[in-house]
C-alpha cells in the first residue's frame, strides 16, 4: 500500500469533527463551522495489513494516545480538510520510512588527534599568559 492509500483509509475510518474557527471570513465565520479536526485511534488501523498497522501504531504513538490533527486557517471547510489530509500523509510517510542504519563508531584519524592536541596546547598557553606573574 502506498502512503496515499493509507492516508485515504485512515481519513475514512478516523473521526472528523468541524467547529467554528477564528480568523478571516467576516460575519460568515461566526456562523459556519470551517475548522476541521481528525482523530485517529489505534482501533482505526483494523483493516490495514498487520506490519503496516504495527509500524503506524508505534511511530504515531497510537497505543498511548490518539493522533489529533487540526486546521482552521482557511475560509473553506474543504481547504482545511485538505490541509489536515496533507499533514496526515506527511506523518504516514515519515512513519513508513525505514529506520536509518545504525552508526558505527570510528576512530579519529592521526591528523585529527594531533590537531586537537595542538589546539589544546595553544589554548593552554593563551590562558597561562593571562595570569598575573608571580614575584
Amino acid at each position: 500500500m502506498t502512503p496515499g492509500e493509507i492516508t485515504t483509509y485512515l481519513a475514512e475510518h478516523g473521526t472528523w469533527t468541524y467547529s467554528r474557527a477564528g480568523g478571516p471570513g467576516g460575519q460568515r465565520r461566526d456562523h459556519v463551522a470551517t475548522q476541521a479536526r481528525l482523530e485517529i485511534t489505534s482501533a482505526d488501523l483494523q483493516g490495514l495489513p498487520a506490519p503496516i498497522a504495527d509500524r503506524l501504531r508505534t511511530a504515531l504513538a497510537l497505543a498511548d494516545r490518539p493522533l489529533r490533527l487540526r486546521a482552521g486557517t482557511e475560509r473553506l471547510r474543504e481547504h482545511n480538510r485538505a490541509r489536515v489530509l496533507a499533514r496526515l500523509e506527511s506523518r504516514v510517510r515519515g512513519a513508513l520510512q525505514p529506520s536509518p542504519p545504525p552508526r558505527r563508531p570510528t576512530r579519529p584519524s592521526r591528523g585529527a588527534v594531533e590537531r586537537r592536541l595542538a589546539d589544546k596546547r595553544r589554548r593552554a598557553a593563551t590562558k597561562a599568559g593571562r595570569q598575573i606573574p608571580d614575584e
